[in-house]
Formats: C-alpha cells, structure tokens, sequence
C-alpha cells in the first residue's frame, strides 16, 4: 500500500518506518525541510533504539520517503495518516491547531477521495473535527471529492517504539465505514499474522480508549508513589511492599515502581487533557486531579530530601547527577523531573554536574551555557569534586557502581537516589548515606 504521514516526530517516524520495513511505500511530510533534508541523509532527529538503522536501509529500499511538500505528500497516497504535535493548551487541553491545519491542507489539494487516519492523541470528536476541517476546503473548491476518517491511536513507548509497533498487543482502529476497516485491516495484515490484535470500534471509543489507557499507567504510578512516601514515615521499605502487591496477577508489576515522577510527552498533556474533557462536559475528574497533583509533588521529593539532609545549606555545593532523559532509552527531556531538580539546586546556588548517555544536547538546548552547569562526557567525571550523587534516570550502565570508590570521591559521602536503584545495605556498608524513595529513615547513616 502507499501512505502518507504527515509529522516526523516519535510516533511519525516510527510508524512511517516501521510500515515502510514491512513492504509498503511511505512518504513522511514535514514543514521543516531542514529536519526532512536530515532525514533523506539518514541522520535521526530523535533517539529510538533500532530507528536509524531501519530508516537508512528502507530510503535505500525505496520504501521510504520524506518531503516538505504538501502537494507531493497528499498526491502520494490515498491513505494519509497525521501524526503530528497536540501539545498542552495553556488551560491544560489539547491544542489541535496541527491536526486540523493538516487536514485542512488535505481538503485544499486533495484531488480524489481520501481517507485521513488520526494517529495523534486527540480528544473525544477530533477525528469529527478533521472531517470537518477538510470538508470546508473541498466546499470552498466547489468539489464533490468525499473525505473518509478514522481513528487509530498509537500505544507507543519510548525507547521500545520499534518493538511496539512491530510486535503490538492491540491495534485499535475507530472507523464507521467498511471500506477503511478493509484498509486499515490490508496495512495492518503484515503486524497481524500470528493472532488477530485488531480491536475495531466507534471512533470516539478509539479516541477515548487513548487518553483511558495513559491515564490508567499514570494513576499507577502516583498511586505506587503516595503509598512510598507513606512507608516512608512508618518506616516500611515499599520494595517489600511493591513484590507483596505485584505478585497479585490483578496489580501486576509494571508501572508500580516507586521513583521521582513520570514525565515525558504523553502522560502529563494526557492527563492534563482528559482532566479537562471531563469539565468540558461537567465532570469533576477527581482521580485525574489527584494523579497530576502527587506527581507534581513527587518530582519535588529528592529537592526535599536534598533541603533536609544540608539544613537548606545547599549553596555553593556541587551534585553529580546520573541520568537527565525522562526515563531510560530516550534522549526526551519534556516534563523530565531531572528538570524540576536542576532547577531547585540552581536557585539554591548549587552547582550542577551531569551525564547522561543520550539527553546531553537536549540539555544544552534547553540550558544553553550556564556557570552552574557542567555536562561531561562519563558518569565517573560528573562524580570529580562533587559533594553528592543524585540518580534521576536509571539507565542500565548506572545500576553496577563502586561504592567504595564513591564514598572516597563524594566529599560529603551521599547519595539521592530518585529510582531505587541500588541496596540499600550495600550501600550503606560503604560508608554512604542512602536516600531513597520510600525505603525507610533505617537508611540514612
């Protein structure tokens, strides 16, 4: 089949790979012709485990495209999908100017019937919104050419894109028409082979079960971090508790790891953005509410625990901090709590020296060059002349450490750690003051 994707960001790139990889002919479009002359370099604007390599080789396939030209990207396919940005408005819904400049761009020059697949997070009755845009282009021309929509939300995580999309669970798809479910079921037949994950549905149903499935893993996480700060005053090790509740097969382990906070570009727009759908049509989404408040808060637990070991004399030390990406496997700082850690030790008049095996020259974007900034090159020189170690992203490479060599290189002999990463008793064995996230006051030496 040929399709056309509209956005080269996450969900983008991979889809429009990962498609291309298995034999059909993708063109991806964007109006950055810098970022698109990149891309026809095979030069990667994001880091995927496994992305650049399958791009590279299906732009010399053939199977893949790339354009700033909207005219060229519309005549490309009859199946166009958008997939681009719906960032947060500034009263926390979702800003679908993108989705619905695309689908107006589609409507001016398309020039046969079409069918636009909504693959971005949008709110419930977007996709009726994306017909609608296109609708009053084609009306504008005079033109009798029919638009068809559909809904197929991405379940993609960040740094398992490629994996995801080439191995789903599900692939949900809204659709009220017979002929896209027969497309939808055509491009997806090579991802579909071993068992049928298709789970066709109404199109506000797909839209909703997107935000519904985001909103559910960020609820875990919250909840799983309130209960560590409670064990932490009474004392209990919420490791402990986190393998009593995860071996019920109901709770399960994923997304019950105690840490820091999520961040990312999915999780807190999501729920931002269903939170307000809910009061859009009268509903208080309480939970919703408390989901984004605990997480906001728990991005300030380490700032916390940093302020009350030093009594507040933070000025003038120098931290070493492992890990600035949001999670491991990406290189995405958006909403990282990294930041939110910085930034307290900043005004605080701390210095800051970090490493990161992928997040550097995001930091450097965002950061520009600051005084009290240091980004090095390994995560054993970020530990030169610190007086304490901070762990905000628990990259494999960071979970084997020589605490005998960092309890004689930390001046002050401390470690804050957002991701529980190490044992605590070993630690401690050390000569090092463990802090971590609901694990108990035994810890701090």
């Amino acid at each position: 089949m040929k399709v056309t994707i509209f956005g080269t960001g996450y969900v983008g790139l991979v889809s429009g790979t990962c498609l291309a990889d298995s034999g059909h002919q993708v063109m991806c479009m964007d109006v950055d012709a810098d970022k698109i002359s990149r891309l026809r370099q095979g030069q990667i604007p994001i880091y995927e485990p496994g992305l650049e390599p399958m791009v590279v080789e299906n732009g010399k396939l053939g199977n893949l495209h790339f354009t700033s030209d909207a005219a060229e990207a519309v005549g490309f396919a009859d199946l166009l999908f958008i997939a681009v940005g719906t960032p947060p408005d500034e009263d926390g819904s979702a800003d679908l100017k993108y989705v619905l400049a695309v689908a107006s761009e589609i409507g001016r020059l398309m020039d046969k019937n079409k069918t636009i697949v909504t693959k971005s997070t949008v709110p419930v009755g977007t996709s009726e919104k994306v017909r609608q845009a296109a609708q009053s282009q084609l009306d504008a021309r005079g033109s009798s050419l029919q638009v068809s929509i559909a809904s197929n939300p991405e379940f993609l995580k960040e740094g398992a894109a490629v994996n995801d999309f080439m191995k789903p669970d599900r692939i949900v798809v809204g659709t009220d028409s017979a002929q896209v479910r027969k497309q939808m079921v055509e491009l997806y037949a090579p991802f579909n082979r071993n068992s049928d994950r298709m789970i066709v549905m109404d199109i506000r149903a797909a839209e909703l079960t997107k935000y519904a499935a985001n909103a559910m893993l960020a609820t875990k996480i919250s909840f799983m971090n309130e209960i560590a700060n409670l064990a932490e005053l009474l004392g209990a090790d919420i490791e402990q508790v986190r393998h009593g509740i995860g071996s019920d097969p109901r709770i399960g382990y994923q997304f019950i790891y105690p840490g820091i906070g999520y961040g990312g570009s999915c999780f807190p727009k999501d729920v931002q953005a269903l939170e307000r759908t809910g009061r859009e049509h009268g509903m208080q989404m309480s939970i919703l509410q408390a989901v984004e408040s605990v997480n906001n808060l728990q991005k300030q637990r380490l700032v916390d625990l940093i302020r009350q070991h030093y009594g507040n004399e933070i000025n003038g030390k120098t931290f070493a901090i492992w890990g600035l990406s949001f999670k491991p496997k990406t290189d995405d700082m958006r909403e990282a709590p990294s930041r939110v850690i910085m930034e307290a030790l900043w005004q605080a008049g701390a210095i800051v020296q970090a490493y990161d095996p992928e997040a550097m020259q995001e930091v450097e974007r965002l950061y520009g060059q600051r005084q009290d900034l240091r980004l090095v090159g390994t995560r054993d020189a970020a530990l030169v002349g610190a007086d304490a170690l901070i762990i905000c992203t628990e990259w494999q490479h960071f979970r084997a450490a020589n605490f005998e060599r960092l309890a004689e290189t930390l001046s002050d002999k401390v470690i804050f750690d957002g991701r529980n990463v190490y044992d605590p008793d070993t630690v401690n064995e050390a000569g090092l003051t463990y802090y971590a996230i609901g694990r108990g006051a035994s810890l701090h030496s």
